[in-house]
């Protein structure tokens, strides 16, 4: 998988919204599961969100389920993260990452290969 590049955070108020993008540069992106993971200071990466190669079939954690969505565009290399309802408890440096895994570990940061740099979502109360 190639070179990973997230966008779209910053500074938003509780129960804002951001939709964070990350493109990829390399190939082969289709074949690749897609996942979201962030970190607050001091805290470890935690997982976020998952999608299938194809799209077809998503993964969320218990703490976003119901207030955020992942999907993907093959077509332009690109997974997206559209998040609603955000709580300041949301704040972290969010990644995506690619890797091919079994679903069962689509949540274990270790099953993924390729990570982009990050970018920092903030909320406020």
């Amino acid at each position: 998988q190639g070179h990973l590049v997230e966008s779209g955070g910053g500074f938003v108020q509780a129960a804002g919204s951001l939709r964070l993008s990350c493109a990829s540069s390399g190939g082969s992106f289709s074949v690749y599961t897609m996942g979201w993971f962030r970190q607050a200071p001091g805290k470890e990466r935690e997982f976020v969100a998952a999608v299938t190669s194809s799209g077809g079939y998503t993964y969320y954690s218990d703490s976003v389920k119901g207030r955020v969505t992942i999907s993907r565009d093959n077509a332009k290399n690109t997974v997206f993260l559209q998040m609603n309802s955000l709580k300041p408890e949301d704040t972290a440096v969010y990644y995506c990452a690619a890797g091919i895994m079994a679903r069962r570990d689509f949540g274990k940061a270790s099953e993924y290969d390729s990570w982009g740099q990050g970018t920092q979502v903030t909320v406020s109360s």
